[in-house]
């Protein structure tokens, strides 16, 4: 399973960049899962999240 804390994320964008078939920008600026896929992007975006907003 693969969430996003909203209210933790600050809207970087690094998750996309690693990870862009299983996050997206929202409306508000803030990462949402598109694909609920527990993968090594997915992994990786995890990793990469400055604030930790990313579960896997």
């Amino acid at each position: 399973m693969v969430e996003v804390d909203e209210d933790a994320c600050i809207g970087c964008g690094s998750c996309v960049s690693v990870a862009p078939d299983i996050f997206e920008m929202n409306e508000a600026g803030k990462a949402e899962v598109i694909k609920d896929e527990d993968t090594e992007e997915a992994k990786q975006a995890e990793s990469v999240c400055p604030v930790d907003a990313i579960t896997v």
